[in-house]
């Protein structure tokens, strides 16, 4: 008999919400959560902790109080999948076999992608939202700037929150604006993307904002390394024809989102989609299945599915894998269906936002009955009030 009827790999939001939803539904399971981590994170405030405008101490929480009860926590991390054998194995070298897995891993950051990036982060005015213990430091760099070149970067792998590089680069350049040091500085954006938003509607919108705060953007531009020390950064800059060049640029603070990939536990293993550099989860875009192996689902930031990597996106999924799951285990059609739904909360300035809701092949998908192409301050309690509650007290917990 199987250790366990269903293991989850991961225990953020995705693996969480999915273990208390199934838990919900049949509370007989006997399930077991693999993760490392102490500590729980509620990263999109992270933004607006880098904005000075949030309490880092209210994004953290321990995460054995989010475990479901009947749920088992296995605190270890996986080594590796041997999923003909229905088994993983941990790095401690424990095995523990299933029935059905979950596989909900998170996203990785390859920080070591960029040279010298490692050596001056969080230092040199070198700083990024999508660590804990530099959100903080963005602030710093944020009220250190007098003059120069204020830096924000965006590659070009995926990444989790879409919207993340460019939403500090907007409260930068409100924040300038409200300390009357925009015309001594210059807020640019360097992206290795081709475009400011993928979704029609919402990039008329950002093109406004980024012309209210003077930003100067710089597209097919991707970090490659920074000397923090003489305060330059280089791009590979790619031209309509596909030749690479590189570009030098000073900086007085830089905002670096690093590359992204699959964990390299998942990239070099069976269940990685055959082929794919990043090492993405190969699964149905619709009922989140693996392609491969019928008692696999996966769902979160971690899976193939074309959608935008958010905390909104595995709120939609985390259904139709309980749905589906439940369905393959009684022999049944799986009916449950992902239609790429995400949500990116734009924040454009202090007390404004887009909500920008959309799903696959970038249709809008929207909430409210009002037009959400619009800046808002109810946007913006919404996400700095509303959605850390929900989160902590509902989503965890499977009840939203």
């Amino acid at each position: 008999m199987a250790d366990y009827q269903i293991l989850v790999v991961g225990g953020g939001n995705a693996g969480l919400s999915t273990a208390a939803q199934l838990l919900l539904k049949d509370k007989s399971l006997k399930i077991g959560i693999i993760e490392p981590s102490d500590k729980h994170y509620y990263q999109p405030a992270w933004t607006l902790v880098g904005g000075g405008t949030f309490d880092i101490n209210d994004t953290v929480r321990n995460e054995a109080d989010f475990i479901p009860d009947g749920a088992t926590w296995i605190k270890d991390a996986v080594a590796t999948f041997e999923p003909e054998q229905n088994q993983v194995t941990c790095v401690s070298g424990k095995k523990y076999t299933y029935d059905y897995l979950v596989a909900a891993p998170g996203i990785q950051l390859d920080w070591h992608k960029i040279k010298g990036l490692k050596e001056t982060l969080g230092k040199n005015g070198v700083t990024s939202n999508y660590l804990f213990q530099y959100a903080t430091y963005t602030y710093e760099c944020l009220k250190n700037l007098k003059s120069g070149n204020a830096i924000f970067t965006s590659p070009g792998t995926p990444i989790k929150c879409g919207g993340a590089p460019q939403k500090i680069m907007y409260l930068a350049g409100d924040y300038l604006r409200k300390h009357g040091l925009l015309n001594k500085t210059q807020v640019h954006l360097y992206s290795a993307g081709t475009i400011i938003f993928g979704v029609p509607k919402y990039a008329a919108t950002l093109l406004k904002v980024v012309a209210r705060y003077g930003i100067k953007t710089h597209f097919y531009h991707e970090l490659v390394e920074i000397d923090g020390n003489k305060k330059l950064a280089w791009f590979e800059v790619t031209d309509p024809d596909g030749n690479k060049s590189r570009e030098e640029v000073a900086f007085e603070m830089i905002h670096v989102v690093p590359p992204q990939s699959a964990p390299d536990f998942i990239k070099n293993s069976p269940l990685a989609m055959p082929g794919n550099p990043l090492g993405w989860i190969d699964v149905d875009k619709n009922t989140l299945q693996h392609t491969h192996y019928p008692n696999i689902f996966a769902l979160g930031d971690a899976t193939n599915t074309p959608n935008a990597k958010t905390g909104a996106a595995v709120r939609k999924q985390a259904p139709v894998v309980v749905e589906n799951l439940l369905a393959h285990m009684k022999g049944q059609k799986l009916e449950g269906n992902y239609t790429g739904y995400g949500s990116c909360p734009l924040v454009t300035g202090y007390g404004k936002l887009v909500l920008a809701e959309f799903g696959y092949d970038n249709k809008v998908m929207e909430t409210f009955p009002f037009d959400q192409g619009k800046e808002r301050l109810s946007m913006w309690l919404l996400k700095k009030y509303v959605l850390p509650w929900m989160y902590w007290n509902r989503i965890l917990s499977g009840k939203a």
